[in-house]
């Protein structure tokens, strides 16, 4: 018996191995781009959209007026595009430059006026600032294995930032906040890789903190005198397209 079960096992091996077999030559001649993983380098392009905000400290003023009751930053949202170059370290590791990354964002404050100002009669006050942001991250990609066309991968690093748009040399006549023009700070995300015969289709989320203060304080704004720090915030959303082709 156990003579006939042992070649009954054997026979439905083989048969299964006759199945098995051609599945996995076709799963092999399905995956597309089998050595994307080999080139030292590529490029991409990056198009998304981000909210932002900044997370706002209070001075100590703040405590010793009664005109604004509080302030707050409120999320906003904009494009941006860029163009991404990747280095394969090995099988598991990338670092990411983005040598031209254009960042548009709008950043908005809401008051609460216990007195309303002169010849207005609201109690809330709403401003905005527009950034047109040149960003350069640099990132570390911690990448998944492969599973046929798809995989995942995290990131982190830092980034330099210089506003195009900041507004801190401008006058005081529309009693706005003023940023300064630079900036630095820390992200981290996960995205997703699809490869596709000719491109690799990424999506990402990742979130952006920045760690230097950008507010140019003006003692002479009463809507600036009662903020210490600015510090920007935001969550990005993005489509990488990815270099394909050959080595």
């Amino acid at each position: 018996m156990q003579y006939l079960l042992r070649c009954k096992i054997i026979v439905a091996v083989i048969i299964a191995s006759g199945f098995v077999t051609p599945s996995f030559a076709q799963l092999r001649g399905n995956i597309n781009l089998p050595n994307h993983d080999e080139k030292p380098y590529y490029f991409g392009i990056v198009l998304g959209y981000n909210t932002s905000h900044y997370h706002i400290s209070h001075a100590s003023s703040f405590l010793n007026q009664d005109s604004i009751q509080g302030v707050n930053g409120l999320n906003s949202g904009r494009i941006h595009l860029g163009i991404m170059a990747n280095w394969q370290l090995s099988k598991r590791w990338d670092i990411r430059f983005y040598p031209l990354n254009l960042i548009f964002s709008e950043k908005k404050f809401r008051y609460d006026l216990k007195y309303p100002d002169l010849g207005e009669s609201v109690l809330e006050k709403t401003q905005k600032i527009e950034s047109i942001v040149m960003s350069w991250p640099l990132q570390v990609r911690l990448k998944s294995d492969r599973i046929g066309n798809f995989r995942v991968y995290t990131l982190a690093g830092i980034k330099f930032d210089y506003d195009l748009a900041s507004n801190s040399g401008t006058s005081n006549s529309e009693n706005l906040l003023k940023v300064k023009k630079t900036d630095f700070g820390v992200e981290a995300g996960i995205g997703f890789q699809f490869f596709n015969k000719y491109v690799i289709v990424s999506p990402e989320i990742k979130i952006s903190s920045g760690l230097s203060n950008v507010h140019a304080k003006d003692p002479s704004l009463k809507y600036s005198n009662v903020i210490d720090k600015l510090n920007s915030r935001m969550i990005l959303f993005s489509l990488h397209f990815e270099g394909g082709g050959m080595l």
